[in-house]
C-alpha cells in the first residue's frame, strides 16, 4: 500500500485496520470488542444522518467513510476471532438483496413500490421464522429511538388491519389519551402519569404514521425551530439589557411572538 496514492481502495481501508490491530498497531485500536464499539457505531449513523440533512456533499462522504470504517473494523476483530469476516458479510448482504428482490432476480412482477415492500416483509417474515406479526413486533430493536420503534410496531399491527379507518380515529386518540393523562396529574398518580405520557406519545406517532410523516424528522425540525426562535428571544433581552430569569412569561412571550412572525 502506497501512503502516497491518489485514491485509495476499499481494499487498502481492509489493510490498513489488519495494520492498527497487529501485534506492533495502535493501542487503542487493538483493545476494541464488538461491545466497546457499539456506541460508536450509532453516533457515526448519526452524524451522517445530520449530514445528509444539511445536504452538506462532502461531509455526507466523510461520515459515510466512518459508518464504512466501522463495518470494517468489526469485521476484523471477527477474523481475529474466527467466527466471520468482511467477504462473509458481503455474502450475507448479497443473498439478502437476491432473496428480498425476486421482481428483479426472479419470475415475480411488482408495479409499484407498495408491492415491493410488502413483499419485502412477507419474505422477511419468512426468511427470519417469525411465527406472528406480535412476534416480528418483538423482534424490532429495543434500543431504536423510542419514535422510531413505534412507527415500525403501529406499521406492522396496520399490515394485518389492526388499525383506524382514517387519521380522525388516531387524531381522536390523541385527545382521549390527553384527558387520562390530565387525570392522572389531577390525582398526582405519578406511576400513571407516566404510563399516560408514554400512550399520548404512542397515539400522536400514531398521526404522523397516517399522514406519512418522519415523527423524527418532524419532533427534530420543532425543536430547531424552537432554537432559532428563543435565540431571537435570548437576543432581544440581552440587547436591551433585560434579565430573562427576572422577567415574566408574558414578557418574554410578546418576544417570542416576534420570533414566530419573523420566521412567517
Amino acid at each position: 500500500m502506497d501512503k502516497h496514492e491518489s485514491k485509495y481502495s476499499f481494499k487498502d481501508l481492509i489493510e490498513i485496520m489488519a495494520k492498527l490491530r497487529s501485534e506492533n498497531g495502535c493501542p487503542w485500536d487493538k483493545e476494541q470488542t464488538h461491545e466497546s464499539l457499539t456506541n460508536c457505531l450509532i453516533e457515526e449513523a448519526y452524524e451522517t444522518c445530520d449530514a445528509i440533512s444539511e445536504d452538506n456533499i462532502g461531509k455526507i462522504t466523510e461520515e459515510l467513510g466512518d459508518v464504512l470504517l466501522q463495518v470494517v473494523f468489526h469485521a476484523q476483530i471477527g477474523k481475529e476471532d474466527g467466527t466471520f469476516c468482511m467477504q462473509d458479510i458481503t455474502d450475507a448482504i448479497c443473498r439478502k438483496l437476491i432473496y428480498r428482490h425476486p421482481h428483479i432476480f426472479g419470475d415475480k412482477k411488482f408495479d409499484t413500490s407498495e408491492q415491493v415492500l410488502e413483499s419485502w416483509e412477507k419474505l422477511k417474515i419468512e426468511e427470519k421464522g417469525y411465527e406472528s406479526e406480535a412476534d416480528s413486533m418483538n423482534k424490532i430493536p429495543k434500543n431504536f429511538p423510542a419514535l422510531m420503534r413505534a412507527y415500525k410496531i403501529q406499521s406492522k399491527a396496520q399490515r394485518v388491519g389492526f388499525d383506524w379507518p382514517d387519521v380522525s380515529g388516531a387524531f381522536n386518540k390523541i385527545n382521549e389519551e390527553t384527558k387520562e393523562l390530565k387525570q392522572a396529574i389531577e390525582q398526582n398518580d405519578i406511576s400513571r402519569q407516566k404510563e399516560e405520557t408514554g400512550d399520548l406519545l404512542f397515539a400522536v406517532v400514531n398521526v404522523c404514521r397516517f399522514l406519512d410523516i418522519d415523527p423524527e424528522q418532524s419532533l427534530n425540525a420543532s425543536s430547531e425551530k424552537f432554537i432559532k426562535r428563543f435565540t431571537h428571544v435570548e437576543n432581544s433581552c440581552n440587547d436591551k439589557g433585560l434579565n430573562m430569569k427576572q422577567m415574566t412569561i408574558e414578557e418574554l412571550d410578546k418576544y417570542w411572538d416576534e420570533a414566530k412572525n419573523e420566521n412567517r
